[in-house]
């Protein structure tokens, strides 16, 4: 019995590969090798990527609560506080959202907290 090589398979994994390295300059986009490991990388600084937007967008969240809130006389860091001890479940996404798009909204949420 012939050995049975795996052909159809590595072509299947190269062209992957090489699908994602569309658009990559040089011999990147046409050599596998180096394609296989630019690949890599991207996957990588897209991996870190998608982490670090989490957290760039909670610090944005946190600006725009603090903002507005200062336009209601507090600060962040007196508003979570007191939103916990109200028993308030809103999150920072949903506040910042509120704050942004319905001031008069935040207000009363401020107001209901009792922020000193």
């Amino acid at each position: 019995m012939p050995r049975s090589r795996g052909i159809v398979a590595h072509h299947h994994r190269k062209k992957r590969v090489m699908k994602r390295a569309k658009g990559f300059w040089g011999r990147k986009s046409t050599i596998y090798r180096v394609a296989r490991e630019a690949v890599m990388r991207a996957l990588r600084f897209n991996y870190i990527g998608r982490r670090l937007r989490r957290r760039d967008m909670r610090r944005l969240w946190i600006q725009r609560i603090n903002a507005a809130a200062r336009l209601n006389g507090t600060t962040y860091s007196r508003l979570i506080p007191a939103l916990n001890n109200a028993n308030i479940q809103l999150n920072r996404k949903t506040l910042a959202y509120i704050a942004m798009h319905y001031p008069n909204a935040f207000e009363a949420v401020v107001k209901t907290a009792q922020v000193k």
